[in-house]
């Protein structure tokens, strides 16, 4: 390993270890300050309204800021034992030769843990967050006031959309920091409900009357986007998840199988 890898590696460490203690917690109150903020900003462009339509029109920003919140404090619950659970029954990831260590051999090993490119896979799976708060923030105007027919059901879906995938993401994020044996099918389910998203609401809003034709071009540009980056991450990740010694000893304690020796 050259000096440059070694610097890499030492930084990853450091990253993870900042993270697994007591980092998440910082990053909650970090997101909820910036988020708020965000949010703020968006609600004040809002048309006027009496106090009761104010804290309707708030409701949504409170949940995209709540949701990735909640889903960490309940992830870090639900994954307090981490690499200690059990291991799934049936293997999905059968590709390659393995053997099947202890799991204290498996923490024993040079490479297990979730640094190196692992803490890359790590910050991409958090920036998710944000990066799908502010598009939503940017595409669709605080509710408030008469609005078209179509309005109604946009905001709904794109709110569902940006809620349900951010707190996902943050579950996932929290299974991997904690070496969850379920992480990377726990993923791979999540990119299959994110694709299944863009097509619901694209199906959906394609259906409905009165769409005007430029808000129909920008959603579909949003939407594309959107399937853009997951089948992105699915090419670039899927094949590190399945066959790297690293996801492998961590997440399905196995190593690389011995060859058979040739006479």
């Amino acid at each position: 390993m050259n000096q440059w890898s070694r610097n890499l590696n030492a930084r990853s460490i450091a990253l993870v270890e900042r993270l697994d203690d007591g980092g998440v917690r910082r990053l909650m109150l970090y997101w909820t300050l910036a988020a708020s903020l965000a949010c703020a900003i968006r609600i004040s462009f809002a048309r006027g309204g009496s106090a009761p339509e104010w804290i309707l029109t708030s409701l949504p920003y409170a949940l995209l800021v709540g949701a990735p919140v909640a889903s960490l404090v309940l992830a870090l619950h639900w994954f307090r034992d981490g690499e200690n659970l059990p291991q799934p029954v049936t293997r999905l990831a059968i590709f390659g030769r393995w053997t099947t260590v202890s799991p204290a051999a498996a923490r024993s090993m040079a490479y297990y843990g979730c640094t190196g490119i692992m803490a890359s896979l790590l910050i991409g799976m958090l920036i998710n967050i944000p990066v799908r708060g502010l598009e939503f923030l940017a595409a669709m105007p605080a509710t408030g006031g008469p609005a078209p027919s179509w309005f109604g059901p946009l905001y709904k879906l794109m709110l569902a959309d940006v809620v349900i995938l951010s707190s996902l993401y943050a579950v996932a994020f929290v299974a991997a920091l904690r070496r969850v044996p379920l992480f990377p099918r726990l993923l791979a389910a999540i990119w299959v409900c994110d694709l299944a998203m863009q097509l619901v609401i694209a199906q959906t809003m394609g259906g409905m009357d009165g769409l005007p034709v430029d808000v129909a071009g920008s959603l579909r540009d949003l939407l594309e986007g959107n399937m853009k980056k997951v089948l992105i991450s699915v090419a670039l990740w899927a094949p590190y998840l399945l066959m790297s010694k690293r996801v492998n000893l961590t997440f399905r304690h196995r190593i690389p199988a011995e060859p058979v020796p040739t006479r």
